[in-house]
């Protein structure tokens, strides 16, 4: 399947990775200093909570949870395959994205769980919207499938096993994105605070201009 990605894929996937590590370092470094895009650590947060009986740290770690996977549920309701044929439905789901996390950014300066919310649901779209377009190949808002993948090629290196060079390359491109994300949002984070997630709803508008105009010239209508 990845090698018959076309050359823009790789490009996109960075620039997703870096929009994913923008968002995800400016929940941790803010409002309760949580996660969003990724639900490892917020569903083991969930389990010590219902270990503690804790309804309200329950609802709302559910909540975050629910969140991510509604933004997941509208990603398959937009696209609907799982094909690359780019079109409107991939420039409405980035819109949508974009202004989730434009929501997202006021309301987290004001320190509202609704913030976080609004961000794990921009986070679920787009994770699902780029698996749907590179055959669940292509994950950027979570690392551990990469870093995995990166440890089974020393491992097969070692071994005298060939490598997947392409594949490889995928995972630089993505662990490399989201960390330039982070390195960008955390800096912006120290001037702008909350409202550095205009930068990413603003990178997203853009893309989704972009995959607009491109389906017009194409004369693409799906």
């Amino acid at each position: 399947m990845i090698s018959k990605l076309p050359r823009w894929v790789w490009s996109g996937a960075w620039g997703m990775a870096f929009v994913a590590g923008m968002v995800n370092v400016v929940g941790l470094l803010g409002y309760q200093h949580q996660a969003v895009t990724h639900l490892t650590g917020t569903t083991t947060l969930l389990a010590a909570a219902l270990a503690a009986l804790d309804g309200p740290a329950v609802l709302h770690f559910t909540a975050l949870i629910g969140s991510f996977v509604a933004g997941t549920v509208l990603s398959g309701f937009l696209i609907q395959d799982r094909t690359l044929r780019l079109g409107r439905r991939y420039a409405a789901a980035l819109l949508l994205e974009s202004a989730l996390l434009g929501v997202a950014a006021p309301l987290l300066g004001y320190n509202h769980a609704g913030g976080l919310y609004a961000a794990a649901c921009a986070c679920g779209l787009q994770n699902a919207m780029v698996s749907a377009y590179s055959g669940a190949v292509v994950r950027t808002t979570h690392l551990s499938g990469m870093f995995t993948d990166l440890g089974i090629f020393l491992g097969h290196a070692l071994g005298g096993l060939p490598v997947d060079a392409r594949r490889l390359r995928l995972c630089v491109i993505v662990i490399t994105g989201f960390l330039g994300g982070g390195m960008v949002g955390a800096l912006a984070f120290r001037v702008l605070g909350s409202a550095a997630l205009f930068i990413p709803s603003g990178l997203t508008a853009v893309a989704a201009l972009a995959c607009g105009l491109w389906s017009l010239r194409q004369g693409h209508h799906d």
